[in-house]
C-alpha cells in the first residue's frame, strides 16, 4: 500500500489528519514518526510534527495459532488433506471488490494433523495478491447472502491497484444494511475477520462492500451536499462545521473538496465524534 505523508502541529494532530486522507480507523492504518516538534524557549513549540501513514496491510495468524489448532484438531497419526473453502452492502437509503475461486492448500511435511473449524479452511502461508483476497470476501458475502435466504446476485470488480469491490444486488436487502448502514458496516467487519484468519501470509489491498447500491448512492449524496456547503463557505467566507462522520465519509467530503477551489477541509474532534469543517482558503 502506498504511504502518505502529513504534517500537524503535534504528532496526534498529524496522525489524524493522515487517518482521515486514507479514510480509515486507528487500528487499520500503521504509522512512522519522520519528525517531531521542537522545544523552544518558555515552552514554545517550534516546527512541525511530520508523519508517514499507510492502511495496515492483513497480517497473518500466529504461527503458534495454527500449530496450537492443529493440536487440537485431532490426535491421528495421518496427516489430514487441507482444504479450501472460500467464502466473503442494500435497498436502505445511504452510507461507501471480482470473483475467483479458492485454490487448494498442500499438506506440509511433518504436520501430524489438520483441522479446521466450521466454515474456516487455510488458503496457504504465502501472501495473496488482491485478486485472491477478492475472491475469498466474494464467497464469504455469497454464503451470507445464502444463510439470509435471499436470492441476491454477488459480483466483484477490481478497482485499481489497490481496492476491489464486490456488491450484492437484488430485491429485499435492506436487513443486510441495516439502520444507517450499521448492518452493513458489521458484514464489513467481518469479512476483514475472514481474511485474518483464512490468509496466513498478507492480503494485498483493501476489498469494499456494497448492498444493492446503498454505498455508492451515500457517496454520491454526501458529494452533492459537500458541494453545496462549499459553495456557501466560498461565498459567505465563513467556515462550517459538519456533523460526526465515520472515516469513510470523511474521505469523501475531503476529496471532493478538493476539487473545489477557494476552499479546504480540517478535522476536528475526537473518535467517534470527530469532524470535517470547512473553511475558505
Amino acid at each position: 500500500m502506498e504511504w502518505v505523508e502529513i504534517t500537524g502541529r503535534t504528532i496526534e494532530e498529524a496522525k489524524e489528519a493522515a487517518l482521515d486522507q486514507l479514510g480509515v480507523d486507528t487500528d487499520d492504518a500503521e504509522f512512522e514518526i519522520l519528525e517531531e516538534p521542537k522545544q523552544g524557549l518558555f515552552g514554545r513549540v517550534r516546527g512541525q510534527a511530520r508523519v508517514r501513514a499507510r492502511i495496515r496491510p492483513t497480517q497473518p495468524r500466529p504461527k503458534v495459532e495454527r500449530r496450537d489448532r492443529r493440536r487440537r484438531g485431532g490426535s491421528s497419526s495421518k496427516a489430514e488433506t487441507e482444504s479450501v473453502e472460500s467464502t466473503g452492502d442494500s435497498t436502505a437509503e445511504p452510507e461507501a471488490p471480482a470473483s475467483t475461486a479458492g485454490t487448494r492448500s498442500p499438506r506440509r511435511s511433518g504436520d501430524k494433523g489438520a483441522s479446521s473449524e466450521k466454515g474456516e479452511r487455510p488458503v496457504s502461508d504465502q501472501d495473496v495478491d488482491l485478486q485472491a483476497h477478492t475472491a475469498i470476501v466474494t464467497e464469504f458475502v455469497t454464503g451470507l447472502v445464502e444463510a439470509f435466504g435471499y436470492e441476491g446476485q454477488v459480483e466483484s470488480e477490481l478497482l485499481d491497484e489497490e481496492y476491489a469491490e464486490v456488491r450484492v444486488e437484488g430485491a429485499d436487502l435492506g436487513l443486510m444494511v441495516g439502520p444507517k448502514g450499521n448492518t452493513l458496516t458489521a458484514i464489513q467487519e467481518l469479512s476483514r475477520t475472514v481474511v485474518h484468519r483464512r490468509v496466513p501470509g498478507t492480503a494485498e489491498g483493501r476489498v469494499r462492500l456494497d448492498v444493492a447500491g446503498y454505498r455508492q448512492r451515500r457517496r454520491e449524496a454526501l458529494e452533492r451536499f459537500t458541494q453545496s456547503v462549499a459553495d456557501e463557505v466560498r461565498d459567505s467566507g465563513v467556515q462550517k462545521a459538519l456533523e460526526p462522520m465515520n472515516p469513510a465519509d470523511r474521505k469523501v467530503v475531503h476529496d471532493t473538496v478538493n476539487d473545489i477551489g477557494g476552499v479546504t477541509t480540517i478535522s476536528e474532534g475526537e473518535e467517534p465524534r470527530r469532524r470535517v469543517v470547512v473553511v475558505p482558503e
